[in-house]
């Protein structure tokens, strides 16, 4: 899923096309995540191959952790959350760029 797909195109008031700003939905903690401790060699997108087999998902990663602003790598030593139920966090994020 590329997260742009879904993000609306609005005409300005001078006649270019922008996107409008893309809105993120908030990921409850859920039994179902999974914990994980990062090494020194963790990046989102290969955490998203890994858990979601789609490396464009990095963002529920990084959205379900406050982790990101620009880097996909992640400090060695922290214990972040993979959210299991991807489904429902696509379907929110779609429902509020639609």
């Amino acid at each position: 899923m590329i997260r742009y797909d879904s993000t609306p195109i609005q005409n300005r008031w001078d006649g270019k096309r922008v996107y409008k700003t893309t809105q993120y939905p908030i990921i409850p903690i859920q039994d179902t995540d999974i914990q994980v401790i990062t090494n020194t060699e963790d990046y989102l997108d290969a955490m998203a191959l890994k858990y979601y087999g789609d490396p464009t998902l990095y963002w529920i990663i990084a959205l379900a952790n406050n982790l990101g602003k620009g880097r996909l790598s992640v400090p060695a030593g922290l214990t972040i959350r993979i959210p299991v139920d991807t489904s429902s966090i696509i379907s929110a994020f779609n429902q509020l760029n639609s």
